[in-house]
């Protein structure tokens, strides 16, 4: 059970870094194209940085039965085919070493009973007490999972043995049904053992959101209405919905990506400042700003979004076709591909400062960023320049594909008059930072053995997230085909995008040249 490793990722660990406690990891979906795209990659990836615990053992938790040796040849291939990084198959030996498998299914209650004395015998032996259970299942299988882990006693905690529920996304699928899963979990569970996991907060640029605020003196003093004209928040894609057409058609591009990833972005720009850096005052700040999102009428969402769907195109270098032509999905749906909102924050911080929020699906380029637009100088003296022929000025938090800040200032052009163009100052963490390719997922998963839910959202930052949106769920709902907006892939997006922004006299930023 002992796992070592060595790499360039373990010379980059702070002394400091501690060892998460002795655990068991417990994974739900283990044979599922999330645990092997994604977590037994990032679990690979931290027994090579030497950031698993000195005694860790994986339980895969499958529907049927399947022997250790059968599982062990699954995640071998799944490994080889999606790591981030050479593989060590030295390293790759030792943590499958440490891989059992158990069926358990909540439509079979008394598997559970098995799971429970799987663990028990692992106990015994090991002297490990600590579990983490890992829910990497469809949304309808969290609640039942839940209440047979608590029917057996496996989430109760004891002295020198910890429970933690690990859930992933979507966490709901409107206000309603948010609350009472947050309900039922915290019959069975505290909040403190609940861990809403969103691989965006995974990733480094994201949580450098933080540090660039608070820990520059020159940020904050401008980080307010006075000086901020709006804030835009990008998340697209070039990918269609490919073979997801089942999900997508009963999601939509606003309950998949607005309440957790675009929100999250949201509300580490929009945050104060935590009066220490720990779970609590953050996540309490989180909370707060996204509490203070006005609540709109049907009416006002109708005015201040648009909803759009992807027909036939050219997207990422591929032929895309229509949307409604792709499996799985309703031939008359009118589920929309893609969204943009306009929100307004009512507190004094960002009184009638705008956030534009998009994201779509087959659209002209992968891009995840944070635009915030500085308010234009309100006189030029350059005779030459009007002051509404100044350049934007930008400050540019680019998180996919390419990590880095960027500043656009104006300057003067060489030459013998005083001539104005806009400039870009660009910081590439691949240029300064030597870093080897992960996941995203491991630094969460490793929070999650250390107990550390920072980087991990509460319950009530999900049901005000919940709050915000659902009069567009409601207004769209009720919409049906009317207001569905149409665009080709590979494009933008819907041109009513671009009027959403026209209207108030700003435009979307375009995409940076590389």
């Amino acid at each position: 059970m002992n796992i070592e490793g060595r790499s360039m990722v373990a010379d980059q660990i702070d002394p400091k870094t501690r060892k998460p406690e002795p655990c068991v990891f417990v994974i739900f979906g283990v044979t599922g194209d999330l645990a092997h795209r994604l977590v037994i990659p990032a679990l690979y990836n931290l027994a090579e940085g030497g950031l698993l615990p000195e005694k860790f053992c994986v339980v895969g938790v499958t529907r049927t039965e399947m022997q250790s040796k059968t599982l062990h040849a699954d995640l071998q291939k799944s490994l080889d085919q999606f790591a981030t990084r050479k593989v060590n198959p030295e390293i790759t030996r030792k943590l499958f070493d440490c891989v059992t498998s158990i069926h358990a299914d909540p439509g079979d209650p008394s598997s559970f009973d098995g799971l429970k004395a799987h663990l028990e015998k692992i106990g015994t032996s090991s002297g490990v007490k600590n579990c983490l259970f890992y829910l990497a299942v469809p949304p309808a299988a969290f609640k039942p999972i839940s209440e047979q882990l608590g029917r057996v006693g496996l989430l109760t905690e004891q002295p020198g043995a910890w429970r933690r529920l690990v859930i992933e996304k979507p966490f709901g699928t409107d206000l309603k049904s948010a609350r009472e899963l947050n309900h039922d979990l915290l019959k069975l569970v505290d909040e403190h053992q609940i861990y809403r996991i969103d691989h965006y907060l995974g990733k480094e640029t994201v949580q450098n959101i933080l540090v660039l605020r608070f820990a520059n003196g020159m940020f904050e003093p401008i980080w307010n209405r006075n000086h901020i004209d709006h804030v835009q928040i990008t998340v697209s894609e070039t990918l269609d919905v490919g073979r997801r057409g089942s999900f997508y058609d009963a999601t939509g591009a606003l309950r998949d990506m607005v309440p957790n990833h675009l929100f999250q972005l949201l509300a580490l720009v929009a945050m104060e400042p935590p009066s220490r850096f720990d779970a609590h005052s953050v996540r309490s700040e989180k909370g707060e700003v996204l509490a203070a999102i006005q609540i709109q009428t049907e009416a006002e969402a109708l005015k201040n979004s648009v909803r759009g769907q992807y027909v036939d195109g050219i997207a990422g270098g591929k032929e895309v076709i229509d949307y409604r032509k792709t499996p799985d999905v309703d031939p008359n749906s009118v589920v929309e591909t893609f969204a943009a909102l306009k929100l307004t924050i009512d507190n004094w911080r960002w009184a009638g400062v705008p956030f534009y929020l998009r994201t779509g699906k087959a659209m002209t380029s992968k891009r995840t960023e944070v635009a915030i637009r500085f308010k234009r100088a309100p006189f030029s003296m350059f005779r030459t320049t009007e002051v509404e022929r100044l350049s934007r000025n930008y400050f540019v938090i680019g998180i996919e594909p390419t990590e880095g800040v960027t500043l656009q200032f104006n300057t003067k052009v060489p030459g013998p008059s005083v001539t104005i163009d806009g400039v870009e100052m660009k910081f590439k963490y691949k240029d300064y930072f030597k870093a080897a390719p992960s996941t995203g997922y491991e630094t969460l998963i490793y929070d999650c053995m250390i107990g550390d839910n920072i980087l991990f959202q509460r319950a009530d930052s999900v049901e005000a997230g919940w709050q915000a949106v659902q009069p567009f769920l409601d207004a769209w709902k009720k919409a049906g085909a009317n207001g569905l907006a149409i665009y080709r892939a590979g494009t933008n997006g819907p041109t009513e995008a671009d009027e959403l922004m026209r209207r108030d006299g700003r435009s979307w930023r375009a995409p940076d040249r590389e």
